[in-house]
């Protein structure tokens, strides 16, 4: 090694200088200066110095790190985005040195494994008692029997345990290389040695697989003559002498792998070869190999298990056919059905059906809907066969499943009180139940259906209020549909109005009993009689007059009438005689529903017949739901309410409508079912009247023009409400306006509705709901506007002013002079001028005239030129003459000159 000065070898060993030329000192070395040499004789001098102050001067070190670092660097980018980056690499290595004796025992241990892996299950041994074909043999000297496999030589063990003699000083990395080049190398010659061993019992095993097959092959040969001597087999000579110098056992007088102590096959061998040779040969060249080491039986086996599966592939061969016939499909029609779901149960491509649709001259798309007529034809037409379903099947089924069984008792009666706005409906049934409603309704007017179960002399009355605005037609409807008997109330100033008639009708279209109620009988201006003579017009006789129906006089401020009209309604409730079953499952009507923040969906349920209960699965129209909470009309929780009791539930998945029927199933399957079935059906029909709404408004539309609408989006807090008000929206259009509503819902104005509102320009009614922050900000900033209201007169007046803004005005003509014309002049300047008089108004110069001769219009334009002397003037009054220039026509002498205007006057729905 080249000689180093003290500096180089102070940064390659990584202490400081002075550190170094200290230790240098210390081992008797003569260096001052960091530029003296250092030859390899010191060095060596001073690591043995190093080693001794440490206290190992002796013995190797046991473990070694070694640290390497390198730094090169990555250039990215290009440009003036070109950066370079430094990349450090740090690598950390450790090299230990183990004891011999252990790395001996180690080596030995693996060795172990190895052989064991590689050798038979049982070893080879020489058998105590030799076999028949052995027997000549036994002159032969014994050879010695050979070492186990499984014990490592002599000499291996010997050089892996024979410690190190002398270990020279070298330096520490040499030293750890040499260490690791010597376990290298041991490991090298173990595993020669362990392939050495298996090629060696690789060619044993094969040497008995050939004994054994010769064996069977004598075997099979006819047996000698019983005098004929027994041959002996012929001496092959010594025995081959291994390398080591001990001799091979001969072939016979090794036990065969596949046999025991007594000569008889080994099971677990036969065993492993009988499954080894049923799971079918391997590679060619050991295919025999594995043949024989099976019996004979399992031969036969083995033939047995290949002419199965050569008869099953051979039976499998083309095992699918294409059907050659067609496939008939029994294809069940409802009333309605689409293209799409026609196809999809008739197993064919949608194409297919819309091509043989218009062979029958039918243009349908795939989402058109098919009447139950065309459709069966078309599927006889394809070849299948129709089974017609009826679209009231469910609903059949569902009848069958809800079956009121059990005891008549007596039930409270229901009463619905009905009338027209403000004649005091609601006042009336807070005096007797004790309350006051009407002081919380918007305008004085209930807008709600209210449901009460009022505690009477007579008994329990179940009351139910529906409002008096004719835009609640629907909702008195479904109120008059499940009421016992109907107190109608007029008031005795006013007398019979537009909506008293309706109640009537209503009443008499259900059969229901009435019970008149005149009220404000306290007012100065009442006159009861003429109210029963507008109601007997009607068709309503009071009984004292000969009739049938009781007429009470009542005031709803003093209570007059109040005990009369009570026992009224318990004499009807007594003809009726009113039973229902209590032990059954609930079933009624939906009085009303809405969605409460933090609630959820909140309907009011009317039960007639059976008891509902707290957790019953609850079918109404198109929701579904368990109960998870229910209320009496006080706003107290109750388990469960019987017949005539109005009640909220919690728990419906949606708001259903007002008037809907419901009833308690116990299948959460079928209820989903039905809901579903409901809501499809709704939705086809809703799909069948907007094409034939498209039909019939296709041509005129494209002859007038298309209408305008004014898209609205409704929100209101009850889903009765929310109907009346559509209702009422769309009977406001006419051929050239019309309302469009983009979305309703029961509940508050969210994102969504501005969003939506946004996205189809239009409007937002909110109907005693509001909007909360975030759609607030949101309609602010996208310039949305939303209107809230809580009388519903006061919205269908709005929106009406809105629809007639949007009609084109009309447009008014005006005559506003006439000139007559006197004589007519040439003038080089302006051509023809007339001399006129004006004879009716006033002549304006920048109106449009009409030039009339006897009385028929000639022509129509403007004027040219309006004079009066010689200066040009804007108008001529009544008896002034003046020269007109007519723009673009000659006039003669008497023809009239009439001067008009247009004005646009807006229209009113």
């Amino acid at each position: 090694m080249a000689e180093v000065t003290v500096s180089e070898l102070a940064t390659s060993v990584g202490v400081p200088t002075e550190r170094l030329l200290r230790q240098m000192q210390e081992a008797g070395l003569s260096h001052k200066s960091a530029d003296a040499s250092v030859s390899d004789d010191e060095k060596q001098k001073l690591l043995a110095y190093l080693k001794t102050s440490h206290g190992d001067s002796v013995a190797q070190p046991k473990k070694i790190t070694l640290q390497r670092k390198t730094t090169t660097t990555l250039k990215t980018g290009s440009g003036s985005g070109r950066k370079t980056v430094n990349v450090e690499v740090r690598k950390k290595r450790t090299y230990v040195k183990r004891d011999p004796d252990e790395l001996a025992a180690e080596e030995a241990e693996a060795n172990a494994a190895a052989q064991a892996e590689f050798e038979p299950e049982e070893p080879v041994a020489a058998e105590p008692e030799a076999k028949p074909e052995t027997e000549v043999k036994a002159e032969t000297p014994a050879p010695e029997p050979e070492a186990a496999p499984s014990e490592p030589e002599p000499e291996v063990v010997a050089e892996q345990a024979e410690p190190e003699a002398e270990p020279k000083p070298e330096p520490e990395a040499a030293s750890a290389r040499s260490f690791v080049d010597d376990i290298e190398e041991k490991r090298q010659a173990a595993i020669e040695r362990r392939k050495a061993e298996d090629a060696k019992r690789e060619a044993e095993l094969k040497a008995k697989e050939d004994a054994r097959k010769r064996e069977s092959e004598q075997k099979t040969k006819p047996a000698p003559a019983a005098t004929a001597p027994a041959t002996p087999a012929p001496d092959d000579g010594p025995a081959p002498i291994k390398d080591d110098g001990r001799p091979h056992k001969r072939k016979e007088q090794r036990r065969p792998a596949d046999e025991d102590d007594e000569g008889k096959p080994h099971r677990k061998r036969a065993g492993k070869a009988s499954k080894k040779a049923l799971s079918g040969p391997k590679k060619g060249s050991r295919r025999d190999l594995y043949e024989m080491a099976v019996e004979g039986e399992d031969q036969e086996l083995l033939a047995r298990r290949r002419t199965m599966r050569a008869n099953h592939k051979a039976s499998n061969k083309h095992a699918f056919k294409k059907p050659t016939t067609k496939i008939v499909h029994e294809v069940d029609v409802p009333e309605a059905i689409t293209v799409a779901d026609l196809a999809q149960r008739m197993t064919v491509k949608a194409g297919e059906v819309i091509k043989h649709l218009m062979k029958m001259g039918v243009m349908a798309t795939i989402n058109h809907s098919l009447d139950q007529e065309t459709a069966v034809l078309l599927v006889e037409e394809m070849g299948h066969k129709a089974r017609l379903v009826s679209a009231n099947q469910v609903e059949d089924q569902l009848e069958e499943l809800v079956v009121i069984e059990g005891e008549l008792k007596p039930r409270a009666p229901v009463v619905t009180v009905m009338g027209h706005v403000d004649h005091g409906k609601t006042s009336l049934l807070d005096y007797i139940r004790e309350a006051k409603v009407a002081s919380g309704e918007a305008g004085g007017i209930t807008q709600h259906i209210g449901a009460y179960r009022v505690p009477t002399s007579r008994g329990e009355i179940a009351f139910l209020d529906t409002p008096g605005h004719a835009a609640f037609t629907a909702m008195r409807a479904r109120g008059a549909q499940c009421t016992d008997v109907v107190v109608l109330v007029v008031a005795a100033d006013d007398g019979v109005m537009p909506q008293t008639e309706e109640a009537i009708n209503h009443s008499r279209a259900a059969e229901v009993p009435m019970v008149v109620a005149i009220n404000k009988c306290d007012k100065e201006s009442a006159d009861p009689d003429r109210v029963k003579n507008e109601l007997s017009a009607k068709g309503v006789i009071p009984e004292d007059w000969g009739g049938d129906t009781q007429f009470i006089e009542v005031s709803a401020h003093t209570g007059q009438g109040i005990d009369e009209l009570l026992e009224a309604i318990a004499l009807q409730a007594e003809i009726l005689e009113l039973t229902a079953v209590e032990d059954s499952p609930a079933k009624g009507v939906v009085i009303e529903s809405r969605i409460e923040k933090g609630r959820g969906v909140v309907a009011t349920l009317l039960v007639q017949q059976g008891t509902l209960k707290h957790g019953d699965l609850v079918l109404a129209g198109q929701s579904y739901g368990r109960v998870r909470a229910m209320s009496d009309e006080r706003a107290q929780q109750v388990k469960q309410v019987g017949p005539s009791s109005p009640v909220e539930i919690l728990g419906l998945d949606a708001a259903p409508s007002a008037g809907d029927e419901f009833v308690v199933l116990t299948d959460e399957r079928k209820a989903r079912d039905v809901a579903e079935h409901r809501a499809e059906k709704e939705r086809q029909t809703r799909l069948q009247r907007q094409q034939a709404a498209k039909l019939e408004n296709m041509f005129s539309n494209m002859e007038s023009g298309q209408a305008k609408t004014l898209s609205v989006v409704v929100k209101a807090d009850v889903r009765g409400s929310l109907e009346a008000i559509q209702s009422a929206l769309l009977d406001l259009g006419n051929e050239e306006v019309q309302v469009n509503i983009v979305s309703s819902g029961v509940g508050g104005i969210t994102e969504n509705d501005v969003n939506l509102s946004m996205t189809a320009d239009a409007i937002i009614l909110g109907f005693n709901v509001r909007a909360d922050a975030p759609s607030r900000r949101l309609a602010e900033t996208e310039n949305v506007e939303i209107r809230y209201y809580s009388i519903i007169y006061q919205l269908l007046d709005e929106i009406k002013s809105a629809l007639g803004g949007m009609l084109d005005p009309e447009r008014v003509e005006t005559i506003v002079g006439i000139a007559e014309v006197r004589e007519v002049f040439s003038s080089p300047k302006f051509g023809q001028v007339a001399g006129c008089m004006v004879v009716e108004g006033t002549v304006y110069r920048n109106k449009p005239i009409r030039v009339l001769r006897d009385n028929v219009v000639i022509f129509e334009g403007e004027l040219e030129s309006l004079r009066r002397f010689k200066d040009d003037v804007n108008e001529v009054r009544n008896g002034m003459e003046c020269g007109i220039g007519v723009k673009n026509y000659d006039v003669k002498v008497g023809d009239q000159i009439e001067v008009f205007e247009v004005k646009e006057v807006a229209r009113e729905l």
